[in-house]
């Protein structure tokens, strides 16, 4: 039995586990990971089922974790082995100049440090909309990917606006990953609607909330200073003060929890499960810590969870008396953008 639900297709030749396993936070800003570690909780999830990865080129070694995991397995099991492994990587330039060498040159580095002819997916990342060279850009990397040097070409952290724009001038676009949960449905509004009319999928971070979406903090007093010891942590309560404060989110953590009494189901399972359900949503991305802590066996749980109206109604009284976070912070992304 596959106990993460079998693939999903993103594309026509690409299918992800629709839990897939992020490596942000093998950054630098989680704490120190053992790389020996780490290999060998990469080889239990991927033997889990959950055979899909979400990176950067700017995550510290997680480029470099999948091509030592990628040799690992030719090793072990044959060159067959990788067939099962999708490795999606982001590119963040700094805004400058885009010609193809530029583009092409830091194509070429993910490829030799995730040890790849060919990247399953190119999420590309802009941090200043006024400079259109990302148009530039995204026409470099269209180019190879015809030139098979990328399979398919995604966006992360674009408003709905912008990915108009690119879409409009002939950019091929499979997804768009956004930040996207129960306190921040911002993607909802504009992003998700417009994607799914347009055949783009979503995959979502922020989902848990950094863990703070769990029965963990059900009934604890609001955590703050050495309490909030990553920058997951830090950055989702942050949000949650957003969007109405630890009271409010206390109520949807009960709410939460009687969903999940009801279904013998987690927290997280509920808050991940609402969000896999939203239209053009292809996937979630679950934070992994390797080699010092993982919830796989409780994550797999999200798949044996099916909400009813109920359930979903009782989440909304509580989610629909948060902020408008749209109107606060703006759609997609604008958080990191200068306003």
């Amino acid at each position: 039995m596959d106990i993460t639900g079998g693939p999903f297709p993103i594309a026509d030749d690409l299918n992800i586990c629709r839990l897939l396993n992020g490596l942000w936070q093998v950054s630098g800003a989680h704490g120190r990971i053992d790389p020996t570690a780490a290999l060998n909780s990469m080889v239990e999830y991927h033997d889990a089922g959950f055979t899909t990865w979400d990176l950067a080129d700017h995550y510290g070694p997680a480029e470099d974790f999948i091509g030592e995991f990628r040799r690992r397995l030719t090793e072990e099991r044959g060159a067959e082995a990788l067939a099962d492994i999708q490795a999606f990587t982001k590119w963040v330039p700094r805004p400058g100049p885009m010609t193809r060498e530029v583009v092409e040159n830091n194509v070429d580095i993910s490829l030799r440090r995730m040890d790849v002819d060919c990247l399953d997916l190119m999420q590309f990342h802009w941090w200043e909309y006024g400079d259109e060279r990302y148009l530039e850009a995204l026409g470099h990397l269209s180019d190879l990917r015809d030139a098979c040097k990328i399979r398919h070409l995604a966006l992360t952290n674009f408003d709905t606006e912008h990915l108009q724009v690119i879409v409009e001038n002939g950019i091929r676009i499979v997804s768009n990953q956004v930040q996207y949960s129960l306190v921040d449905m911002r993607p909802a509004s504009q992003m998700a609607p417009w994607c799914q009319a347009n055949g783009i999928h979503l995959l979502t971070y922020g989902t848990f909330c950094g863990g703070l979406l769990s029965e963990r903090y059900l009934g604890q007093p609001e955590p703050g200073g050495m309490a909030l010891d990553t920058a997951s942590l830090n950055k989702y309560k942050q949000m949650i003060n957003a969007w109405g404060g630890w009271e409010l989110f206390q109520e949807l953590l009960t709410c939460l929890k009687s969903v999940a009494d009801k279904h013998d189901a987690s927290i997280a399972n509920v808050a991940s499960r609402y969000i896999l359900d939203r239209p053009a949503v292809a996937g979630v991305i679950a934070g992994a810590r390797l080699g010092v802590s993982h919830h796989r066996e409780d994550n797999a749980r999200v798949f044996d969870v099916s909400l009813d109206r109920d359930d979903e109604g009782a989440i909304e009284a509580v989610t629909g008396r948060g902020r408008d976070l749209l109107a606060l912070i703006g759609d997609c992304g604008d958080e990191y953008r200068r306003r």
